[in-house]
């Protein structure tokens, strides 16, 4: 189930409790001779996303429309049709910044069930994909609201953007998400629903997205997958109305990763070719880089050696022509040496322990800042510790500790966790001093 961010925005805007709405759907439901008796832990059920039976969401939009006097129908309370697929496109722009804006103050008041949400598979995974690539496309972005936006509010976010990036690659995405959340919350959302014409709504829109998509890479670092999903899905609406394609194969390129992540490798390799088709010449080289050394990995794990050694050669094609100036910001975190240290992941799935380990120590040689370091740090102890190699393995993993200290991540603890246990499994001699500069780095709870 998923957490339904629309009811619970407007209950907040009518101003009503949880046993507030029980009362008034029970007392809604006895003019149509219904014998109701809900209490405040059934609202807290149907905000987890369990949908109310027979008559009651029709009542629920009653009272909510009569409290803030408008009319709202099921779609607006999310109780629309139960069989319907999720669709970004099913309403109007304005609309979807609404569902957005939701989603944004539910996160930012910290609700437990928007962190344990699981992502979803199937069609509704795939659905927001297929109508990125797919028309119809958003003819006219202009709006008319409270404030007017201007070219100043763009570069607000793209400052932001940028402050958001540098925080989580120092600090880790538990850290970062609050305040991420909380500035699209507080500044995002006001001037989306300001007044502003097309060309100009496009590049807010676009500053929007690569803005939403690093909210989205903080919640993937927080291990919350379904929120993460959530915000990658906007990303790409987003990407969609700036009519910006590159964009839109950026983030992409995050949900690959993530569906990496999750183990939904078929999956993963048809979202980085749906990138690369629909993107063509706006895909740059470091994300067609970043795309093709993703779908090796996703290949290796499907056991199709031929494929994944294509997607390698493809990967490396592409890192050759990456000049630096020339890429968007969002792709700046395709470094140098991240192409490495992805091909040896893909090497060591497909058992080639001596290309693996070239792979990796190239990746390890070249410059990185610390977030990037110790996933590369990681992946070569890895392949040192499966050649027998533990001494060296032991330095790698101690270097790792130590650069890993001060991040607030929970992907880069479960590889320090993964390494931890790898090294005393091997009882090289300085396994147990090793694990005892991890646990340093895990001692202090997020």
């Amino acid at each position: 189930m998923q957490p339904n961010v629309l009811l619970d925005a407007l209950l907040a805007e009518a101003g009503m409790s949880h046993a507030g709405l029980a009362a008034y759907v029970n007392q809604a439901g006895r003019t149509r001779g219904l014998a109701l008796r809900y209490e405040h832990t059934a609202v807290a059920r149907w905000l987890k996303g369990q949908r109310p039976r027979g008559q009651v969401p029709d009542l629920i939009c009653e009272v909510l429309g009569g409290r803030l006097r408008r009319p709202v129908g099921l779609d607006d309370i999310g109780l629309g049709a139960a069989d319907r697929p999720v669709s970004l496109h099913a309403s109007p722009l304005s609309g979807f910044v609404d569902r957005a804006a939701a989603l944004w103050r539910s996160d930012g008041q910290a609700r437990p069930q928007l962190l344990t949400a699981e992502a979803v598979t199937g069609t509704p995974a795939v659905i927001p994909v297929w109508e990125w690539e797919n028309p119809p496309e958003d003819a006219d972005v202009s709006r008319e609201g409270p404030n007017r936006i201007g070219p100043e509010h763009i570069e607000i976010l793209k400052a932001a953007r940028a402050h958001y990036e540098l925080m989580y690659r120092r600090a880790g995405g538990v850290a970062t998400r609050d305040r991420i959340v909380r500035f699209l919350g507080s500044e995002t959302a006001p001037m989306l629903r300001g007044s502003y014409p097309d060309a100009l709504g496009r590049q807010l829109h676009r500053a929007t997205g690569s803005l939403v998509a690093v909210a989205g890479i903080c919640a993937y670092d927080s291990d919350a997958h379904g929120l993460a999903q959530r915000y990658f899905h906007q990303a790409l609406r987003l990407a969609k109305a700036s009519g910006d394609r590159g964009l839109g194969a950026y983030v992409i390129a995050l949900i690959v990763n993530q569906s990496l992540h999750l183990r939904e490798y078929r999956q993963a390799v048809a979202f980085a070719e749906a990138a690369l088709r629909a993107a063509g010449p706006h895909t740059t080289p470091a994300l067609a880089a970043d795309l093709y050394a993703m779908q090796a990995k996703a290949y290796a794990q499907l056991g199709e050696t031929g494929a994944a050694l294509a997607c390698i050669r493809n990967a490396e094609a592409a890192a050759e022509r990456i000049r630096p100036g020339t890429e968007p910001d969002e792709t700046g975190y395709v470094q140098p040496g991240l192409v490495n240290v992805q091909v040896a992941e893909a090497l060591l799935s497909l058992g080639d322990l001596e290309a693996a380990r070239v792979q990796a120590a190239a990746a390890v040689g070249t410059p990185a800042h610390d977030r990037g370091r110790v996933h590369r740090l990681a992946m070569l102890c890895e392949i040192q510790l499966r050649q027998g190699e533990a001494d060296r393995a032991a330095a790698s993993a101690a270097e790792m500790a130590e650069r890993a200290k001060g991040m607030e991540s929970l992907r880069l603890r479960d590889r320090l966790r993964a390494v931890r246990e790898q090294l005393l499994t091997s009882g090289c001699s300085g396994a147990e001093e090793t694990a005892q500069l991890i646990d340093g780095a895990l001692r202090v709870p997020l």
